[in-house]
């Protein structure tokens, strides 16, 4: 089955330079490469992730759709090394249970510096059990901004290296609308990519439809990215997180991912104004405020925990902002303000919900840095960069 119809490619699909960057990269992926690491996620029946901070978030939240589709796989499992029933202390440890319970076994790592801590020493632990074993078993997958790069080493001697562009030459500037922040063009690059990816193997397309629909969805994020910017919902949570407040994120699964990748941005941002960016029910948490805000993600609206999160906020004379794809749901009316992303998907099959949630929040702390800078303070990306050197 071939993906249906031919999609128009756009110079310009949003009024946001950095989601048009993304588009442009993600087109410019090698075939060869894309369609290597494409057939070796269909083959493997699992699955390994591994990265840092939002790129190990976008691979997360992408690869979760796996779990969430109970047809189609299988028996396809994703791991992680932070899952209980990970076999292991590290990826050493663990390779040789792997080994015994699946067949084939990709390690799919994604970093844009090509050296991330925890991606590198999962590839090195790996990279040495199988040069003491010479196990045939495992391969390996990367996607990376640099080809020069320690993991790209080592991924290339077993497995692909899928080159996907972040931000390029641009210098670091306060116009973060055209750059993005740090690594937005790539992180949500990825997340894109890889959903696509997970689309198509589900859907029995080929490499070259994971093209096809890639250029398809970014530009209808494009049109949900430029009319939510725009609009008064979006004005009225610039104007709440420029105040003196915390900000609580949560979702369930890969709602959570998505979370996250939003949070980690945001924190970069408020922490400057002495407020705090926290993930519901995570470890130091506290009490909310009255004033504070809280932004929940749920595709459903009807997640137990997700409502009861709303609930407690609102008892805290808080504002809950949601973003679902059931305008009924429980969770858009308990919202005082809210997003809703509709999405005719059957049950059980890969959703893009998450995905252009993602998109629809990224320009979060890039507006609030702006209105921030209205107001006379301008948060060069030197600084910001230097924060989450020492905070990540």
């Amino acid at each position: 089955m071939r993906f249906e119809g031919v999609v128009v490619i756009k110079s310009k699909i949003s009024s946001i330079g950095y989601v048009n960057k993304i588009q442009e990269n993600i087109m410019d992926i090698k075939r060869k490469e894309l369609a290597s690491l494409f057939e070796d996620i269909k083959a493997a029946d699992c699955v390994i992730c591994g990265g840092s901070g939002r790129s190990l978030y976008a691979l997360n939240a992408a690869l979760s759709q796996i779990a969430l589709s109970q047809a189609g796989w299988r028996n396809k499992v994703v791991l992680t090394p932070d899952d209980p029933g990970f076999p292991g202390r590290n990826m050493h440890d663990a390779a040789f249970d792997l080994e015994r319970r699946y067949k084939k076994i990709l390690l799919l790592m994604n970093s844009g510096s090509g050296s991330s801590d925890d991606p590198l020493v999962m590839a090195q632990d790996l990279n040495r059990y199988i040069e003491e074993t010479k196990s045939t078993k495992f391969s390996m997958g990367l996607l990376t901004s640099t080809y020069n790069s320690p993991m790209a080493d080592i991924t290339n001697k077993h497995g692909t290296t899928v080159l996907l562009k972040g931000r390029g030459k641009a210098k670091p500037s306060a116009e973060y609308s055209e750059t993005g922040m740090m690594g937005d063009i790539f992180e949500l690059g990825t997340l894109q990519l890889l959903n696509s990816m997970i689309e198509a193997i589900f859907r029995n397309l080929e490499v070259d439809d994971v093209y096809n629909l890639c250029n398809e969805e970014l530009q209808n994020i494009g049109e949900l990215v430029d009319t939510n910017v725009n609009s008064d919902t979006y004005n009225q949570l610039i104007d709440l997180m420029e105040k003196r407040t915390n900000i609580f994120l949560g979702g369930k699964g890969t709602s959570n991912e998505i979370a996250k990748m939003t949070g980690v941005r945001l924190f970069h941002i408020k922490s400057f104004f002495g407020d705090n960016v926290y993930i519901t029910r995570g470890v130091n948490t506290p009490h909310p405020r009255a004033g504070d805000l809280e932004i929940l993600v749920s595709y459903s609206g009807e997640t137990q925990p997700v409502n009861l999160w709303a609930d407690v906020l609102k008892k805290f004379s808080g504002t809950v902002f949601a973003i679902t794809g059931n305008k009924n749901s429980t969770l858009a009316k308990k919202a005082d303000l809210k997003i809703i992303l509709e999405e005719e998907v059957k049950p059980s099959t890969p959703r893009r919900f998450y995905t252009r949630a993602a998109f629809v929040l990224s320009p979060l702390p890039v507006k609030l840095a702006e209105r921030i800078a209205q107001r006379g303070l301008i948060l060069p990306e030197y600084i910001i960069s230097w924060y989450h050197s020492v905070t990540q």
